[in-house]
């Protein structure tokens, strides 16, 4: 029972493509093996959101936020992305295999609309979220990546793909997909 207890709280911190490489056979041995890979990579941010902390108290932050991530998590998994991982107040998703480009910008247009249409009576404060948004897609590596001496390793994607894709979503204005 433990065990079982355990592993669904690691699922809540563990993305499953990690879950899945780590049910492969000589899984150890593999840690630090990568490949390159096709993907479409995004990277979504909530715009203002960052000097909504300076003012309100942490515990309706955090909640405001999980509630926003729970609606774009929604999105990206219904058009089989996954989140690569939670940066601040922003979502790095990626999507992988046939479509992908395809698949990541349906799901990029669902996110703001639906970042749009939150009503502001569920909000414990007053904000309305906008999403700044960038994608980009092509070659990129992906495997373990971080430090061995700290026995801690993030399963993620980097390349210039990935760069040109936050740095896409930096530059772009509130409601706009770059």
């Amino acid at each position: 029972m433990q065990a079982i207890k355990e592993n669904n709280i690691l699922k809540m911190y563990v993305d499953e493509t990690v879950l899945n490489f780590m049910n492969r056979q000589k899984f150890e041995n593999s840690l630090t093996v990568n490949d390159t890979v096709e993907v479409s990579v995004v990277f979504i941010d909530i715009c203002s959101f960052t000097s909504l902390t300076e003012k309100e108290p942490p515990d309706k932050v955090v909640s405001l936020l999980n509630h926003y991530f729970d609606v774009i998590v929604k999105e990206i998994l219904a058009q089989g992305g996954y989140i690569d991982k939670f940066i601040g107040d922003a979502v790095m998703a990626v999507f992988r295999g046939d479509y992908h480009l395809d698949r990541a910008v349906d799901a990029l247009l669902a996110v703001r609309k639906s970042i749009d249409q939150l009503p502001l009576e569920l909000s414990p404060i007053s904000f309305l979220p906008k999403v700044s948004v960038g994608v980009n897609a092509g070659e990129v590596i992906s495997g373990n990546i971080g430090s061995a001496t700290l026995k801690r390793l993030d399963y993620t994607v980097i390349g210039d793909v990935v760069n040109t894709a936050q740095r896409l979503q930096s530059i772009a204005k509130p409601g706009q997909v770059l």
